[in-house]
């Protein structure tokens, strides 16, 4: 197969085509997830900090367009409520990451605590009704329970480690994404 332009596609060859011609932004995308791997793996205090205020800032973004909607729909008579709830949520939750970034942190980690526990719990009463593989059922939900609680016991360490395990996940997905371009460069580069 060559990447002529000219020629049928096959199904799905159309995307691999349109992959190999824009090379550069899977390997550029894959350049910017690695950069923010090693940033949070050697700096997970200071990239914590800047995910609030990126949150924060995108929550009152979208808390004004949700407004100007209300008032786009309010103009042409069209239900505009739950967009005015929408709008005023999202700035508040904006305007609280931003003035209390610490306490937004802990609010997330309490909730992905909570929902740690709460799903340990169910994986474990699983378990109990479970005949085969009932172990590795309740060792997981097991690993859920502690997990939810050490981070309510310790939510900052927790927040620093979910900080450590996002910058692990974007050093592989940086590292994937710039195989991926070469990869689809050479291949280009070989069908012409």
């Amino acid at each position: 197969m060559s990447f002529s332009e000219d020629a049928a596609p096959a199904p799905g060859y159309t995307r691999t085509v349109a992959l190999a011609r824009n090379w550069w932004a899977l390997v550029l995308r894959g350049v910017f997830a690695l950069l923010f791997g090693i940033v949070a793996v050697l700096w997970p205090g200071i990239t914590l900090v800047a995910l609030i205020f990126l949150y924060g800032i995108y929550a009152i973004v979208d808390g004004v367009a949700a407004l100007l909607a209300a008032g786009w729909a309010m103009a042409h008579h069209e239900r505009w409520g739950a967009l005015i709830v929408e709008g005023i949520v999202g700035i508040g939750a904006g305007v609280v990451a931003l003035v209390w970034p610490g306490l937004t942190l802990i609010a997330l980690v309490w909730l992905i605590a909570i929902w740690a526990i709460v799903t340990g719990a169910l994986m474990l009463s699983a378990a109990l009704r479970l005949h085969h593989g009932a172990w590795l059922l309740g060792l997981g939900g097991l690993v859920s329970l502690i997990w939810g609680v050490l981070l309510v016991v310790f939510p900052v360490i927790g927040a620093v480690g979910l900080t450590i395990w996002l910058g692990v996940y974007a050093l592989f997905f940086g590292g994937a994404m710039i195989a991926l371009g070469f990869r689809l460069r050479a291949m280009r580069r070989g069908a012409h």
